[in-house]
């Protein structure tokens, strides 16, 4: 098969696209693509300043401050998308944080707030200006070394720092299947897909300890996974015209960790309809978003 490159994304003009954490790593490669394509481009971010740093460089159309770790900081976000957009026809949930311990301002352990509750809630904020759109939800190959268990303290701070990223990303799995699923349920013509990056030398890992770190940022440099050749999944889940509803996108080499963007498998517990169902319900009780499908 031929390899699918950024230069395979298709024109995006009267493309209207919200990018999470699109100031840096693969978010501005994902943004920079969309822009170049013709997509007019909105970064949401939480630093307005290097939001804007980065909508300059890729001459993106808008910034959105966007603080994941506040349902507050969300809610605003998308009231301002709302009142500037009729539409959006891309959204990707791909800010992320990882190797941090502490709570977020609505009390949830941090990174499962920010990386998974604080998208659910955006999501689905935005769902009625998302028409024949896309969603795209950013996991990690990291997905598959986790439990989640709903039945426990979702927001325990002391959990270990890499079990709680690995239960975030596959709350993210979790969460584009049982959207897919209600999406066709309902009869909407949103898509909902999700991808991962592999390995990528990213700021991803600039809170993790030393001994994650260092290897992550090391193995990732030595095999050319720079954040542009990270984003390839996200672009291809997000703008080939053959990926569908409900498909996972990774790296198509060893292990998933280098390689260009093909379609993937999840792990088991990411198919569970059950765990599904149970995460939709306990992020519609904790964020207080009730989806309109």
């Amino acid at each position: 098969m031929p390899r699918w490159t950024e230069t395979d994304v298709p024109d995006q003009r009267g493309q209207v696209a919200v990018v999470t954490g699109a100031n840096t790593g693969i978010g501005f490669e994902t943004a920079r693509v969309l822009a170049r394509r013709g997509a007019t481009v909105v970064l949401a971010c939480r630093d307005p300043a290097r939001g804007g740093t980065a909508a300059e460089k890729i001459g993106a159309a808008d910034t959105v401050r966007l603080d994941l770790a506040s349902l507050a900081s969300v809610r605003d976000a998308a009231e301002t998308i709302r009142r500037r957009y009729d539409r959006i026809d891309l959204l990707v949930n791909n800010a992320g944080v990882t190797g941090m311990r502490g709570r977020t301002e609505d009390g949830f352990e941090l990174q499962f707030g920010v990386n998974h509750l604080g998208h659910f809630a955006l999501t689905g904020l935005l769902l009625d200006r998302l028409h024949d759109a896309r969603i795209v939800t950013v996991s990690s190959i990291g997905h598959r070394l986790a439990r989640l268990d709903l039945t426990g303290d979702t927001a325990d701070p002391q959990r270990g720092r890499g079990d709680a990223y690995s239960r975030s990303k596959l709350a993210n799995l979790l969460f584009t299947h049982e959207l897919h699923r209600r999406l066709r349920a309902a009869g909407h013509a949103t898509q909902a897909l999700a991808a991962h990056p592999g390995g990528a030398t990213t700021e991803i890992f600039r809170y993790s300890s030393p001994w994650f770190r260092v290897p992550n940022l090391l193995i990732a440099r030595l095999l050319g996974r720079t954040p542009a050749m990270g984003a390839l999944p996200t672009l291809r889940a997000a703008t080939d015209p053959t990926a569908t509803s409900g498909e996972y996108y990774g790296p198509d080499g060893l292990l998933e960790i280098r390689g260009y963007p093909r379609r993937v498998e999840a792990s088991r517990r990411a198919h569970d309809p059950d765990a599904q169902r149970r995460l939709w319900e306990a992020s519609e009780r904790l964020t207080g978003v009730k989806y309109a499908i």
